[in-house]
């Protein structure tokens, strides 16, 4: 079996080039476990849904999106069986106006054309031919690849840890602040408060955030858009619909008809 980049990546030093991709046409695989690299990591799914989970939230790459971790910063990868990765590890240096912390970034087709060329280079690539020159319009690209709201904040004070992890795995969930107080031994006021302090959202609009990217791995599976709004805890189908387009620009179907274009 080939060695996937994160096999290779865990014996080397350095990069062997400003920017590292693998040279074979095979799916990288994810590493579910907290780690973090020297180097960013652009990483960039071409089929499935990437979630990528650092102490400050999760960052949600559909397809044409792709998740910016810097280097350093510690994270969790995880992504249904069937996700097909192509991660880029960049040396900090090689992009010093492009740091910043976590966020998803969009794939435009250009991109998305000069990460598959890219990946059919060998590792040491001549950085002074063709190589090097594509190398150098793929960090342009991805420099210039704004940035997109697919991020739900996880705050670290307790109480709320509590809640957000219940409604994680149940995102269904009726339950309110009122029901959470009495449970938690406060007041409704009181975790209103921390929501808004801890997230920068108030309760519901982070339920409503939660809900919304806890779609995408369903709609991305091809599930039926009825059945993700139900799973995902709507009382109606044109609700779903309206609050996904709101959020994500497009409908759920249209969302659904760009799987397979990447």
């Amino acid at each position: 079996m080939l060695p996937t980049p994160s096999e290779e990546l865990a014996g080397l030093a350095a990069l062997p080039r400003s920017i590292f991709g693998h040279a074979e046409s095979v799916a990288n695989r994810a590493l579910g476990y907290r780690h973090a690299h020297p180097w960013v990591q652009f990483a960039y799914a071409v089929a499935g849904v990437l979630d990528v989970r650092t102490d400050a939230g999760r960052f949600i790459a559909p397809p044409q999106r792709a998740v910016w971790i810097p280097a350093g910063v510690a994270h969790q990868v995880r992504c249904s069986a069937d996700t097909e990765i192509r991660s880029l590890y960049i040396e900090p240096a090689a992009l010093p106006a492009a740091q910043g912390g976590c966020r998803v970034l969009a794939v435009s087709p250009l991109l998305r054309e000069l990460i598959r060329a890219f990946g059919a280079l060998p590792a040491e690539y001549d950085e002074h031919g063709p190589g090097g020159r594509l190398a150098a319009v793929l960090l342009d690209q991805v420099a210039a690849a704004p940035t997109l709201g697919l991020m739900l904040p996880l705050p670290q004070e307790p109480r709320l840890r509590r809640i957000c992890e219940a409604l994680e795995a149940e995102p269904d969930s009726r339950e309110g602040l009122v029901a959470w107080s009495a449970r938690l031994g406060c007041t409704e006021r009181t975790l209103a408060r921390l929501f808004r302090q801890h997230t920068g959202l108030n309760f519901r609009l982070w339920r409503q955030r939660l809900r919304l990217i806890s779609a995408l791995p369903l709609l991305e599976a091809g599930e039926r858009v009825t059945d993700v709004a139900i799973a995902c805890g709507y009382d109606s189908v044109s609700a779903f619909i309206a609050s996904f387009r709101e959020h994500f620009g497009a409908t759920p179907g249209e969302f659904a008809g760009e799987r397979g274009d990447g």
